[in-house]
C-alpha cells in the first residue's frame, strides 16, 4: 500500500485486499488515507526503508519492525469486511436453491463495480444489443447509420432471407394481391416497394408484439407453478406452424377456457384467458394477411452472432425453420427474473417487459431513429418533479385555509389526518396533478410518474383501496424504476 500511495503517488487506490484465498479482508482505501498515508512518522520510516537506511532490507523486516508496531499503537479503527470462502462451501456445493441468498452479497462484494468503485447506473431498461440485433434478423430488418442517426430498414436485396417474417409477408401480399385492399394505401409510401415494406412491417410488428407478450406471460405462468417446465407453451412441440400460432392468438388467448374448442383446450389448457385487444384481429390483418398465411418450414439462416449454442456451448450455424428459430431464440433468454434478486442457475440473459418496450419503441420509430431515456433517469426526473409539485399543492391548500405551509414531506406526512375524509381529500389533491409526457414515445415516462405518485401516497399514508379503506401493513417504494411492495408485518 505504501509503495503505491507514497512511492508511486497513486491517489486512485480503491480497495486493499489481504487474503490467503481462504480468508479475506477488504478495506476501503479511503479509510487508510488519514491514519496511515498521512502519518508523517510512518511515511518517514517507510522512505528510510526504501532507501536502505534501516537495519534490514527485507519486506519481512519492515512488517515486523515498522508496520506491526505502528498498527499495534494505532488508536483509530479501520473498517474492514471479513469473510471466509469455506463458510460458503456448503451453499455452493448443494443443489438446494433456497439457501443461495448469501451468495448475492458475496457476488456484489467481489464485483468490479464495488472493488473498483465503478459508476453503476442499474437501468432495468437498458437495451440488450445482442437480443435486439438477432430479433431484427428474424424479422428481416437491419440497423444502419445515416447522418448520425441509427435507422431501421429492410435488408438490401442481396442479403434478404425469404423465410424472415418481413419477406414472407411481402411475398404473400404480392402473390395474393392484397395491397389494393389496404385503405389509404398512399400513406404507406410513394411507390409499391415502399408500400409493400410498410404494410408488411406493420403486420410483423403486430405479430412479434403478440409473441413477445406471450413469452412474458409464459414466464409468469411457469414462475407461478414453481418453475415447472410442463407449463411452457411457446415452443415447437405445442406450436408447430404458423396456423397453430394463429390459433393460439385468436382461439386461445382471446377466448375464455370454457369457450375454447376441445383440441385447443387439450393443447393449451395451461394458457390463461387474456381480455386484451392485442389478441383481436387488427383492421390491417382483416384486409391483408394473418400470420397463418405465411409459408411454413422455410429455412432461415442463423444470425452470424446468434445466441443459440450446442451442447458444447459452441455457437450454432446453418439454418432452422423460421418459427422454430424464433422460439429457440426466445428460449435462450430469461424472461422470468424481473424484479427478483436471486441466484440464477442457468446462464441466460435477462429480458424484461421494459426492455421489450424499448425494443418496440426503436422498431416503431424506424424512420426517424429513436432515443430511449434510461429508466434511472426517468425515475429521477419524476421524483424531482413530482415531490415538490405535491408539496406545493398541499401548501396552497393549507394557506388557503389560513394554516402554515409544510417545509418538507416529513412535516406533510405528520400534518395529514388519517381519517377517511381527510385521506380522500388528500388523494384528490394529488389526483388533480396533470403530467405532460415530454417524450410522447412508449409511455415509459408516464409509467415512472405513476410509480412515483403511488410511492408518494404510500409514504404520506393516504394510499387507499377503491372502497376508500387505507392500504395497511404494506409500504410501497420505487426502486430501479419499479414499484416494490414491502410487507411491514413480515419486516
Amino acid at each position: 500500500y505504501l509503495r503505491e500511495r507514497i512511492g508511486s503517488q497513486n491517489i486512485a487506490l480503491k480497495h486493499l485486499v489481504i487474503t490467503d484465498l481462504h480468508q479475506w479482508y477488504l478495506f476501503d482505501a479511503a479509510t487508510w488515507e488519514k491514519p496511515v498515508a498521512q502519518d508523517k512518522a510512518l511515511v518517514k520510516r517507510f522512505q528510510d526503508f526504501e532507501a536502505g537506511r534501516l537495519a534490514g532490507r527485507q519486506t519481512d523486516f519492515f512488517y515486523k519492525e515498522v508496520a506491526a508496531p505502528f498498527f499495534d499503537s494505532l488508536d483509530v479503527e479501520l473498517p474492514v469486511v471479513y469473510f471466509t470462502l469455506d463458510s460458503y462451501s456448503k451453499i455452493l456445493r448443494n443443489a438446494d436453491r433456497k439457501d443461495d441468498a448469501p451468495l448475492i452479497a458475496l457476488h456484489k462484494l467481489l464485483s468490479p463495480q464495488h472493488l473498483l468503485k465503478l459508476p453503476f447506473a442499474n437501468d432495468s431498461n437498458s437495451l440488450d444489443r445482442v437480443f435486439y440485433a438477432e430479433l431484427l434478423h428474424l424479422i428481416g430488418l437491419e440497423e444502419v447509420k445515416e447522418k448520425g442517426k441509427w435507422l431501421i430498414g429492410r435488408k438490401p436485396p442481396e442479403r434478404r432471407d425469404r423465410a424472415s417474417l418481413l419477406e414472407a409477408a411481402i411475398t404473400q401480399l404480392d402473390s395474393l394481391d392484397k395491397l389494393e385492399r389496404v385503405e389509404r394505401l398512399h400513406t404507406y409510401g410513394d411507390n409499391r416497394d415502399e408500400q409493400f415494406f410498410h404494410v408488411a412491417l406493420e403486420l410483423c410488428i403486430t405479430w412479434v408484439n403478440r409473441v413477445l407478450f406471450l413469452k412474458l406471460l409464459e414466464a409468469q405462468v411457469v414462475t407461478y407453478h414453481g418453475g415447472s417446465k410442463a407449463h411452457t407453451f411457446l415452443h415447437s412441440g405445442r406450436v408447430r406452424n404458423y396456423d397453430d400460432l394463429n390459433s393460439l392468438f385468436f382461439q386461445v388467448l382471446a377466448r375464455k377456457p370454457q369457450e375454447r374448442s376441445t383440441s385447443m383446450a387439450e393443447r393449451f389448457g395451461n394458457v390463461p384467458y387474456l381480455n386484451s385487444s392485442l389478441f383481436e384481429p387488427t383492421e390491417l390483418e382483416h384486409r391483408t394477411l394473418f400470420i397463418s398465411n405465411l409459408a411454413d418450414e422455410q429455412p432461415l439462416p442463423l444470425h452470424k452472432a446468434t445466441v443459440l449454442k450446442d451442447d458444447r456451448l459452441k455457437r450454432l450455424s446453418g439454418t432452422l425453420p423460421a418459427l422454430d428459430y424464433l422460439f429457440r431464440f426466445l428460449d435462450a433468454y430469461d424472461f422470468t427474473s424481473e424484479g427478483g434478486e436471486e441466484v440464477q442457475e442457468e446462464n441466460k440473459r435477462l429480458i424484461n417487459a421494459s426492455v421489450l418496450g424499448l425494443i418496440f419503441e426503436k422498431i416503431n420509430g424506424y424512420k426517424d431513429g429513436s432515443f430511449f431515456t434510461p429508466g434511472f433517469i426517468t425515475m429521477y426526473m419524476c421524483r424531482e418533479a413530482l415531490r415538490p409539485a405535491v408539496l406545493r399543492r398541499f401548501n396552497a391548500a393549507f394557506e388557503a385555509e389560513g394554516a402554515k405551509a409544510c417545509a418538507d414531506f416529513n412535516e406533510l406526512r405528520d400534518r395529514i389526518d388519517s381519517g377517511r375524509e381527510a385521506r380522500a381529500a388528500a388523494n384528490a389533491l394529488i389526483n388533480g396533478l396533470r403530467i405532460c409526457d415530454p417524450a410522447v414515445g412508449s409511455g415509459h415516462f408516464l409509467v415512472s410518474a405513476l410509480n412515483e405518485l403511488i410511492a408518494i401516497k404510500s409514504e404520506l399514508g393516504i394510499l387507499s383501496h377503491r372502497n376508500g379503506d387505507r392500504v395497511r401493513h404494506q409500504r410501497i417504494a420505487v426502486e430501479n424504476d419499479e414499484l416494490v411492495v414491502y410487507d411491514e408485518e413480515e419486516g
